[in-house]
């Protein structure tokens, strides 16, 4: 496909970004870390607790610098870019550690600048500024569209949703679709209506039964100020296999609106925010997934292959520091450990593992690092041994959400109750081949009974000092560690 004239000046905005930044680093070195993830993963818990970690002194035995002693101290302060919102740290706090609620998901880009005062092995003081810049994975899925006509798009989003458990979801879209013609004359209302229904069907895929992952334009979900416009107004259509689109017909508009969604929505996200990221961490709800069947499971793959192949990555140079920034660590962590006894977080890990492998594969000759972790960020359950029968079982404890239910009980959000996770097999492969199912969390191990993930309120905590307490994790220290422990040598 031929570089188009926007494509041309956009690489050049992009190398006089990129030239401006190197300067601005060279005197102030600086970390754009990139936190996303699909939709329920906890982005905005993640970066919550890594800032109450490293500013009021988390419990991080893994992380060299914080466990030595060499960080002085961390501190914020007022983000570089005026143009793009504050993330609301001090209100995520409150939520948590006062509410004892998750904070409301992320839906649009938003900022924050860490200040790291900190000793070197060799005694001499430095300081590392760390701007951590929180999208939505749903804004990352869209930019292989970039790539790819109005027809290619159209032929791949029908042929995903024709296969099982789409194909259910998207019969009252396919419906609707039968009776549109790409060559008949443009109809407002017909792409109005071919619009909803094709979002409609989105967000069933989207639910938590389905887990579906692959859900591209990602601004269809969460509009935003753009809800309603033309730039949103465009699905799928039934195309022929050559010709192109004839003026004035209903394909045309669709192709129209289209190229649009790339150069009102894809274009600057890239331009302004994701082109410009030093190392990036993927968060990924995989017990989702994975309660929800092995065709969740096959198609995080694929979108967690897409995101991947999305990535400039590649051992950061001179040159590319120069002119083209490039992602030089991407850590994927699989969130939710806490909801799984510790015995099988090596197992959740191996899932996770499992799931990028292919797309690890292919970028292992760029010099980028890639991790894979199993962790919770805010732990939410503690471990105990539960009596049942003759038997001691391995459980963890928690406060299921307001309105959670198991065995036929809602759950009133103040009492605590003893699970049983269950063990994930050793052998990831089974659960993508659809027989090792996993049975979810249940309170009555002995019945063998099939549930769903509990939804477990943020921990009660105990006041501290005055910096305010602590908040509980499960390996947070260890992804800090990887994504900005050499920076602090």
């Amino acid at each position: 496909m031929a570089l188009r004239l926007s494509d041309i000046v956009d690489e050049a905005l992009l190398s006089a970004r990129a030239l401006k930044d190197y300067g601005d680093h060279f005197f102030n070195p600086t970390v754009r870390l990139g936190v996303t993830g699909l939709s329920r993963a906890g982005k905005t818990v993640f970066i919550t607790a890594l800032i109450r970690g490293l500013t009021r002194g988390g419990r991080f035995p893994v992380f060299e610098p914080f466990a030595s002693g060499r960080i002085a101290r961390a501190r914020l302060e007022p983000q570089p870019d005026d143009a793009v919102p504050r993330f609301d740290y001090e209100n995520h706090v409150r939520t948590l550690v006062e509410q004892r609620r998750w904070p409301d998901s992320t839906v649009d880009v938003s900022e924050l600048r860490l200040v790291i005062d900190y000793q070197r092995p060799n005694g001499a003081d430095r300081t590392l500024t760390l701007d951590i810049v929180d999208y939505p994975g749903e804004w990352l899925l869209d930019l292989p569209l970039l790539h790819k006509t109005y027809a290619e798009w159209s032929r791949e989003s029908l042929g995903l949703s024709r296969q099982r458990p789409r194909a259910r979801l998207a019969e009252p879209w396919h419906a609707d679709l039968a009776t549109l013609h790409a060559q008949e004359p443009a109809d407002e209302q017909a792409a109005l209506s071919a619009a909803r229904l094709f979002t409609e069907y989105l967000r069933a895929c989207r639910d938590e039964r389905f887990a579906m992952s692959l859900l591209p334009p990602g601004r269809f979900l969460m509009p935003g100020n753009l809800a309603g416009s033309p730039a949103l107004t465009f699905a799928p259509l039934d195309l022929p296999d050559d010709g192109a689109a004839p003026e004035g017909s209903l394909w045309a508009m669709m192709v129209r609106r289209y190229e649009a969604y790339k150069d009102v929505v894809i274009r600057p996200f890239f331009r302004d925010h994701f082109s410009r990221l030093d190392r990036q961490v993927v968060l990924v709800d995989a017990l989702a997934a994975f309660n929800a069947g092995p065709e969740a499971l096959v198609d995080l793959e694929a979108a967690l292959a897409g995101i991947l192949d999305c990535l400039r990555i590649g051992r950061s140079t001179l040159l590319s520091s120069l002119f083209r920034p490039r992602i030089d660590r991407i850590l994927f962590a699989a969130t939710k450990a806490d909801h799984l006894h510790h015995s099988s977080h090596d197992r959740l890990e191996a899932v996770l593992r499992r799931t990028v492998s292919r797309a690890v594969a292919r970028a292992a000759d760029t010099g980028a690092d890639i991790d894979v972790v199993a962790l919770s960020a805010v732990r939410a359950t503690r471990e105990a041994q539960v009596q049942h029968g003759r038997d001691r079982l391995p459980s963890i404890l928690g406060t299921p959400a307001p309105g959670e239910r198991a065995d036929g009980e809602a759950f009133d959000g103040l009492t605590e109750v003893a699970t049983f996770p269950g063990d994930l097999p050793d052998d990831p492969e089974p659960l993508f081949a659809g027989n090792g199912a996993f049975h979810g969390l249940s309170s009555a191990p002995a019945q063998g009974t099939d549930f769903r993930f509990l939804r477990f309120r943020p921990p009660p905590l105990e006041s501290g000092e005055a910096e305010g307490p602590a908040l509980p994790h499960i390996r947070l220290d260890r992804a800090l560690q990887f994504l900005i422990g050499d920076k602090l040598q």
